[in-house]
């Protein structure tokens, strides 16, 4: 099976969040299988120029165009997304598909991610269908956050290249205005999304941010695949940017790195103050509000937090002030520095993650593989990763809260709080998130029929 994966974004070339860690490493797991990869992404600023081979079935593309994507940042600069972004990313798709035909790459799948690769689906439809080179290939269209959606003002509509009766209720229209992605999941053979959970929730008023009767429309050909880790990337008994490696058969280094982490931050080194970390995109999305809600209540506690982050200017200040306000056990770094996140993951006892809404989150993955216990709200990927542990220490391995409320938040890092002061019980759930399996080899298989399906439909 030939596969032709196309994203705006692959790590290690090009990361803006998580979407290039799943084209960085999904494409690997599914060589591993047997299936031809060609995987087809811009060629911004630094990016290798020729065509690199990432494993025997596995090879990179990069579409190149000087004014479109030699520039500092890859969808905006501090004043706000780049105006010309539609001709920017409908240029690519269709460069895509035509550096296919080049190759004689004909895919069996073509598989888009998120609207910057939304269009496909539509050109293979529309404009490429009656090219014999497509004539068997189907497309799966993967959203990694329906929040964004890449609207566009109708008047740019020209840079599509396509009829203008497309733009209409069953195609881009979308108050008005252009929606790549709602004409991807409309034109779609096939339609994914990072988690089971999430599948469902975008099909809801409160997650499918005004495309939930899109997502109804196609409920039949939506599937939900939790995202892996690279478990050799992410792998606390070879990680060379932490103070002592640890395994859940060696953990001393667990105890050596928190340590370190206190020390760093200025903290009193003590292994009995249980210390929460945080590694995340500063946005309303990832429940800020809830912790700046009980910021002062919780740091009044014999606790120690470090927060690593950068995004929307309100968080940087809100999370300044907290940390000037409570100075010996609050610290806060801006930015991203990525030494200074697996700090943090090894370090750390609780990893918070109070997110409104996560399609998936790589973070609780990454901070159970690195035996730090997640504090999470019960959505998206988080529902189907954490198992909260009042239901038992064999199977729990994590806190896990409903609602909307600070309270809500807070009384789950209570009930966190009372775990830590049980010694032998967190020490069995820390061994037990350690073993937990969140590599790309289940998924992976699980994409390998998806892919079969899509073909066989």
């Amino acid at each position: 099976m030939r596969v032709l994966f196309c994203t705006s974004e692959v790590a290690p070339f090009a990361k803006t969040g998580g979407l290039a860690d799943v084209a960085g490493s999904l494409p690997l797991a599914l060589g591993e299988l047997g299936i031809q990869i060609a995987i087809v992404m811009p060629r911004y600023r630094g990016a290798p120029t020729n065509k690199k081979k990432l494993s025997e079935n596995v090879n990179i593309y990069f579409i190149e165009n000087e004014a479109y994507f030699n520039r500092a940042s890859l969808y905006g600069n501090p004043q706000g997304d780049y105006p010309d972004n539609l001709e920017r990313f409908s240029f690519f798709c269709h460069e895509a598909l035509a550096l296919a035909k080049r190759l004689g790459f004909k895919p069996d799948v073509v598989h888009a991610h998120d609207w910057q690769t939304a269009l496909l689906p539509v050109l293979l439809r529309t404009k490429f269908s009656k090219d014999p080179f497509f004539e068997k290939t189907k497309t799966i269209l993967t959203i990694h956050n329906i929040a964004y959606q890449g609207h566009f003002p109708h008047r740019l509509y020209p840079a599509l290249g396509l009829p203008e009766e497309l733009f209409s209720v069953k195609g881009f229209e979308f108050y008005g205005k252009i929606n790549l992605l709602k004409a991807g999941i409309l034109f779609a053979d096939a339609i994914g999304t990072v988690s089971p959970t999430y599948a469902k929730e975008i099909g809801t008023k409160e997650y499918g941010f005004s495309l939930e009767g899109v997502v109804q429309e196609r409920k039949g050909v939506l599937k939900g695949i939790l995202n892996g880790i690279d478990t050799g990337f992410w792998n606390p008994s070879k990680d060379k940017r932490i103070k002592k490696r640890f395994s859940f058969k060696e953990p001393l280094g667990k105890k050596i790195c928190k340590k370190d982490l206190q020390e760093r931050c200025g903290f009193e080194a003590d292994e009995d103050i249980p210390l929460f970390g945080m590694v995340t995109r500063l946005a309303e999305q990832k429940g800020l509000d809830l912790l700046s809600g009980i910021a002062d209540k919780f740091l009044s506690r014999r606790v120690q937090f470090v927060l690593l982050g950068e995004g929307d200017g309100v968080y940087h200040t809100t999370f300044k002030n907290i940390a000037a306000r409570h100075p010996k056990n609050a610290a806060v770094y801006l930015g991203f520095h990525a030494a200074e996140a697996h700090r943090i993951y090894a370090g750390s006892d609780f990893f918070l993650m109070p997110s409104f809404f996560e399609p998936c989150g790589l973070g609780q993955m990454i901070s159970l593989r690195y035996g730090t216990l997640s504090v999470v709200r019960k959505t998206g990927g988080l529902a189907d990763t954490i198992t909260d542990v009042d239901q038992g220490a064999k199977n729990g391995n994590g806190f896990v809260f409903e609602g909307h409320s600070p309270e809500n938040f807070f009384q789950c890092i209570e009930r966190a709080l009372a775990v830590f002061e049980d010694k032998k019980h967190f020490g069995v759930l820390r061994r037990s998130a350690m073993k937990a399996d969140f590599s790309w080899k289940k998924s992976a298989l699980k994409y390998k029929e998806f892919y079969k399906d899509t073909v066989n439909a």
